[in-house]
């Protein structure tokens, strides 16, 4: 919730400066606005949190279904890129009413940029099939988090999306750490424990 929180304020106040009419009340009211973005950033952080918990429910449940862990990662992988140009259809089907004409590929190709970049360093810090469900968590779980922005103006979608997303690559990010914290600590509880006679 406090990446939410920073990274809300941060976009928020570069697009204050870029817009001064974006915010509540303008320029006029930084400081108002900067603890407004404060404190949606934190709805978004807490809004992240249910979308991760709700894939890792999902990944669990997958598995147990597939059995076969390269049919679920072949599955995620077709609904990344059928998100990505699903997203990317929708967004030039909209322009008109979004009034530009460069969001619908600009989106789709920075998002899977960014993903992609995290999804390489989370395969290296862990192993290579960790490199779908990082890229499915980010592309997919992030553009549903942020859907009904998505609908409306670049404003929303960019204060929407980049918090989102930052705040489901911190949580990858330290799933591998707490996971390999929560191991040792386990391990060694098990050792020092004293054998039942």
């Amino acid at each position: 919730m406090a990446v939410g929180g920073v990274i809300s304020a941060v976009v928020g106040t570069l697009m204050q400066w870029i817009d001064p009419d974006f915010g509540i009340l303008g320029l006029k009211a930084t400081g108002f606005n900067l603890l407004t973005m404060v404190l949606v950033g934190l709805l978004f952080g807490a809004f992240s949190q249910m979308g991760f918990f709700s894939y890792l429910t999902l990944n669990y449940i997958a598995l147990s279904v597939l059995r076969k862990g390269y049919l679920w990662n072949a599955l995620q992988a077709y609904t990344t890129l059928f998100a990505l140009g699903g997203v990317g259809y929708m967004l030039y089907d909209n322009r008109t009413t979004l009034g530009n004409n460069w969001i619908f590929w600009v989106l789709p190709l920075a998002l899977l940029a960014a993903s992609w970049g995290v999804s390489y360093v989370k395969a290296k810090q862990t192993n290579n099939s960790a490199f779908i469900p990082t890229m499915f968590l980010l592309i997919v779980v992030t553009l549903l988090e942020a859907w009904q922005s998505l609908q409306s103006n670049v404003y929303s979608m960019t204060f929407m999306i980049i918090p989102m997303f930052a705040c489901n690559a911190y949580q990858i990010m330290w799933l591998h750490r707490l996971l390999r914290k929560e191991q040792t600590t386990g391990s060694a509880s098990s050792s020092n424990a004293k054998p039942v006679a």
